[in-house]
């Protein structure tokens, strides 16, 4: 996985969903991060450990190809932003849901 800066990391996610718009599958994943790169020690032992400021990983992911960002506090409103219109603009191809499929289920279970 390929830690990005925040401006290349959204960059890198529009080559992603260009790559990804005729057939494939792009998985996005937030998550609390504390900036913790080793695992936690177990019980009885001392955690030297001490977490920084509020912070949120971002983690998107295609067949081939991963790529995640670290996102800080006072970055959130900026990255937001333009997280949010990044995502307006590529999730336009999206498939409707086909109910016929589940209602004919339900009238053969009757």
């Amino acid at each position: 996985m390929v830690l990005l800066d925040n401006d290349l990391f959204l960059t890198e996610l529009t080559l992603l969903f260009r790559k990804c718009r005729g057939s494939g599958t792009v998985y996005i994943a937030l998550k609390k991060y504390d900036g913790r790169t080793k695992p936690k020690p177990r019980k009885g032992r001392p955690d030297p450990f001490v977490p920084c400021d509020n912070k949120c990983i971002v983690r998107a992911a295609s067949a081939k190809e991963k790529i995640s960002t670290v996102v800080s506090s006072k970055e959130v409103i900026k990255f937001q932003m333009a997280y949010t219109n990044l995502l307006r603009a590529h999730l336009d191809g999206l498939k409707k849901r086909d109910r016929k499929a589940k209602s004919k289920k339900a009238k053969a279970a009757q």
